[in-house]
């Protein structure tokens, strides 16, 4: 499950929209929306905090040695070092540890489905109170995206989902939401690797003491966690972060979080093929408006070309 970096906003003016952005652009949507569906296996087999610690403290580990290996060092930018803290606080520790609490009691699909309305919750408090102008297809894209996302809640409610957890998931979504618009100018300064191997550090350590004190270490295991971990550790956690970085340097952080409309499709896809998770009528409406919405709000944001 990958951060929203915003970036600088000098990095805006940056090139049109090509094949390999596209490209690009595709296979960060696909990998941050297969998390949950990997996220739904290891929590299964291990307590959801202590599998998050050890993947970080992975990540993390791993990101630093390919940092030094690239020739980037741990020299940041003052503003560099406050988003590592902000976002291995918001994204890793609060963001991604709720999500694994809570998806121990509901299914990998609909924790997709709430994370991505993300850009829309950015979208709503930079309208409601930061007043950004988004325009009325933003507004209508606000409205048809909380609709969606309504519509497949009432939906899962019939069905006796737990509430509990979806208010974790609510909770994880509007952190991230926060610390996204609170840090920008991660990336000016370079030594991005680095920086993705810091805040990932900073997000096991966040929470070591909660997993220690709350949770018992007991782990099933089981080929599925063994891969599941991996596949987390080495491809949501390292490359699509690595991917998103490069797409948002290329095309920048509002044409990159275009791609943000694909989420709901790849979430609830993946987890019905890998997981078997079933999808009614009313939650392939659903999920439909709520891409619809965002990409809505997503474009709105965009400036004409030659501006």
């Amino acid at each position: 499950m990958r951060p929203f970096f915003v970036l600088g906003r000098g990095r805006e003016a940056c090139g049109e929209m090509d094949i390999k952005s596209i490209g690009m652009g595709l296979l960060f949507a696909f990998v941050w929306s297969s998390a949950f569906t990997s996220a739904r296996v290891i929590v299964e087999f291990a307590p959801p905090m202590w599998a998050l610690v050890f993947r970080f403290l992975a990540s993390g580990l791993l990101g630093i040695l390919i940092a030094r290996a690239l020739g980037q060092t741990a020299r940041l930018t003052r503003q560099q070092w406050v988003a590592v803290v902000v976002f291995g606080l918001c994204q890793n520790a609060l963001y991604l540890g709720l999500n694994f609490i809570a998806m121990q009691t509901i299914e990998a699909s609909l924790a997709a489905i709430i994370a991505s309305t993300m850009p829309l919750i950015v979208a709503l408090i930079g309208w409601a109170i930061l007043r950004d102008r988004i325009g009325a297809l933003g507004v209508l894209g606000l409205v048809a995206g909380f609709g969606g996302v309504t519509l497949i809640m009432g939906a899962r409610l019939g069905g006796g989902v737990d509430l509990s957890a979806v208010l974790l998931c609510v909770i994880a979504v509007i952190s991230l939401a926060v610390a996204t618009l609170t840090v920008r100018g991660a990336s000016s300064g370079g030594n991005l690797m680095m920086i993705v191997g810091l805040q990932m550090l900073v997000g096991s350590a966040a929470l070591l003491i909660p997993a220690a004190v709350l949770e018992p270490l007991t782990v099933t295991w089981s080929w599925q966690l063994i891969v599941a971990f991996a596949y987390t550790t080495l491809f949501p956690g390292l490359a699509a972060t690595w991917v998103w970085f490069l797409l948002v340097g290329r095309i920048g952080a509002v044409r990159a979080a275009t791609f943000h409309f694909l989420n709901p499709f790849f979430g609830v896809a993946i987890a019905a093929v890998l997981l078997g998770e079933a999808l009614g009528a009313m939650d392939i409406v659903g999920v439909l408006i709520v891409a619809a919405g965002i990409l809505a709000v997503q474009l709105s944001k965009q400036k004409p070309t030659g501006t």
